[in-house]
């Protein structure tokens, strides 16, 4: 099932980035792209996360630039109003929240 708000974003760097990564990858068909956070304890805090899962019973799902993305429920308040974006730069080289 799909939710209609779309809690965060994908910039069409990273949109593109993420299908490139798909087809070159072989990601599983049924998996999506999870968007969430790992920690929240201590003086390190919440640290937002991406990479490649199947939907779990407690996820809400989005189609964003023909993707589907997945975020736990209790992450939401975390990823919303977020934007994902690809950076290929001299520096610095891949996701980024914004």
């Amino acid at each position: 099932m799909f939710d209609q708000l779309q809690p965060v974003r994908l910039s069409v760097r990273a949109a593109e980035e993420v299908k490139k990564i798909m087809q070159t990858k072989n990601i599983p068909e049924g998996y999506g792209l999870r968007i969430g956070v790992r920690g929240g304890h201590g003086c390190g805090g919440a640290q937002l996360i991406i990479g490649f899962d199947k939907q779990k019973d407690s996820d809400l799902a989005y189609i964003v630039n023909d993707i589907t993305i997945y975020v736990d429920k209790k992450h939401t308040m975390y990823v919303i109003g977020k934007e994902v974006d690809w950076v290929d730069g001299e520096v610095e080289r891949g996701f980024t929240f914004v």
